[in-house]
């Protein structure tokens, strides 16, 4: 991904991009707690599994969406084999794209009667 100058360079992003980038919105976190995110915000619905979740970091790294750190939150209590990720601008301004582009679905579904508000 070069860098955009405008949203409409984003391309639409893959579910499991979508939930990390969401789990990151929140502050750094390693892989365990990523997934645990996901599963808490989708309320058990989706569950990412170590293969599918390290190979979307690994995509994500790749194209600038997120960053390894170095920086732990509690040292001397953390497992030092665990790798954090940190969202970058980038993935930030692709986590807002996104869900504005599904906002924007989602109020076409309404518009239509396939989708009912609660």
């Amino acid at each position: 991904m070069s860098s955009p100058s405008d949203d409409q360079d984003l391309p639409p992003l893959s579910a499991a991009v979508f939930h990390v980038l969401l789990a990151l919105a929140q502050g750094d976190k390693h892989g365990y707690a990523i997934m645990q995110d996901v599963a808490a915000t989708t309320e058990g619905r989706i569950r990412m599994g170590p293969g599918t979740l390290y190979g979307t970091i690994k995509r994500m790294l790749q194209a600038g969406l997120i960053l390894e750190t170095d920086e732990r939150p509690d040292p001397e209590s953390d497992d030092e084999r665990r790798r954090y990720y940190r969202l970058t601008d980038l993935g930030s301004k692709a986590a807002n794209t996104e869900a504005r582009r599904l906002a924007s679905l989602v109020t076409v579904a309404r518009r239509r009667g396939l989708a009912v508000a609660h």
